[in-house]
């Protein structure tokens, strides 16, 4: 069988910011839980150009200068970021392949939430073992449900780490470094309406009076019943989920060098290591960026590289949840092998 490697990968963060401060005067809670509780000390939010396509473009120019690659060799564009992009009912992949000028590719959207970049590595990996005419594949996508946060529902407090950003991965049939191992995810219906956008669809059309009254927002319907149903769950899926890549592509928890997680609350994030055996120092917590959906493994990885903590032969697993309710997890052999 081919091997199937990480080329490069690109990331786009929006400069503008929200900080911990303004967070906490909005939502009138107190710093120190937004800080140290939360995990927020500030996010990227969207300027006015930063359009959730866009941003999944402009991580995918950064991602293909530098592999070096000409776009026309791309076969495959797996759109990975969010529904809420620029126009409803809208392929955003096949204009991602126009604006990158990959004319020999064609394109299609996946989306599981902030499970989206795990599943499609998946996808993309069974697709290029599968069919020979799939070579080169990139993954790329934008993010901004910020948009969708009311600071004053206490109810959606814990997505107010919610930021903006893009992130991109190109993948490459034979490529010897960075191999794509196996990857492990798990969904559970009965949490599928506990977080939902109540207004906009067919069950419930926009108004003028739906919009005055902001139910274009994010809002959690049994908040009660959903965190209790979760604490049952989500942490022991999480976890299931991670071991069962790492067995599934011949390791162990003791193996793992380095872990790319989503962004939650900081006493979470500590847990999952502690659960795993995995030391502090192997995951970067980003409480400076927050929740940036899908995107935030591409984004931990990147800083990850900065910060040297990758090295040749790291076993990476990388691992998200998404409201669904969605957990997954993948390994990446780093560097040459």
């Amino acid at each position: 069988m081919d091997t199937i490697g990480i080329v490069s990968i690109g990331t786009y963060i929006p400069k503008k910011r929200m900080t911990s401060e303004e967070i906490s005067k909005q939502a009138g809670i107190p710093l120190e839980v937004v800080e140290q509780k939360m995990g927020i000390k500030e996010k990227p939010i969207p300027n006015k150009e930063d359009h959730t396509a866009e941003m999944g473009t402009r991580a995918a120019k950064i991602a293909i200068e530098r592999a070096g690659i000409d776009p026309k060799e791309i076969d495959l564009i797996i759109y990975i970021g969010e529904e809420h992009k620029e126009y409803p009912l809208w392929t955003a992949g096949i204009k991602l392949q126009h604006d990158l000028g990959a004319e020999n590719a064609w394109a299609f959207d996946i989306a599981l939430r902030c499970g989206t970049t795990i599943m499609a590595l998946k996808v993309a990996k069974d697709m290029m073992t599968s069919d020979p005419s799939i070579n080169t594949v990139l993954l790329a996508g934008g993010y901004r449900n910020v948009d969708f946060i009311n600071y004053e529902n206490a109810r959606t407090r814990f997505m107010f780490n919610l930021g903006a950003g893009g992130g991109a991965i190109l993948l490459r049939k034979g490529h010897q470094e960075n191999l794509l191992k196996e990857s492990h995810l798990m969904t559970d219906g009965s949490f599928s309406e506990d977080v939902v956008v109540t207004t906009g669809g067919t069950k419930n059309p926009i108004t003028k009076e739906t919009l005055e009254n902001g139910l274009y927002q994010l809002d959690v319907l049994d908040p009660v019943g959903m965190k209790e149903r979760l604490e049952q769950k989500s942490m022991s899926n999480f976890i299931l989920c991670m071991e069962k890549a790492l067995e599934k592509s011949g390791y162990k928890k003791e193996d793992i060098d380095y872990v790319a997680m989503l962004h939650m609350k900081r006493s979470a994030h500590q847990y999952v290591l502690d659960q795993l055996g995995v030391d502090l120092e192997k995951s970067i917590y980003l409480e400076n960026y927050g929740h940036i959906g899908q995107m935030d493994q591409i984004l931990s990885l990147e800083l990850a590289e900065q910060q040297g903590k990758l090295k040749s032969g790291d076993v990476v697993v990388l691992v998200s949840a998404g409201i669904g309710y969605a957990w997954g997890a993948c390994v990446i052999k780093w560097g040459s092998n």
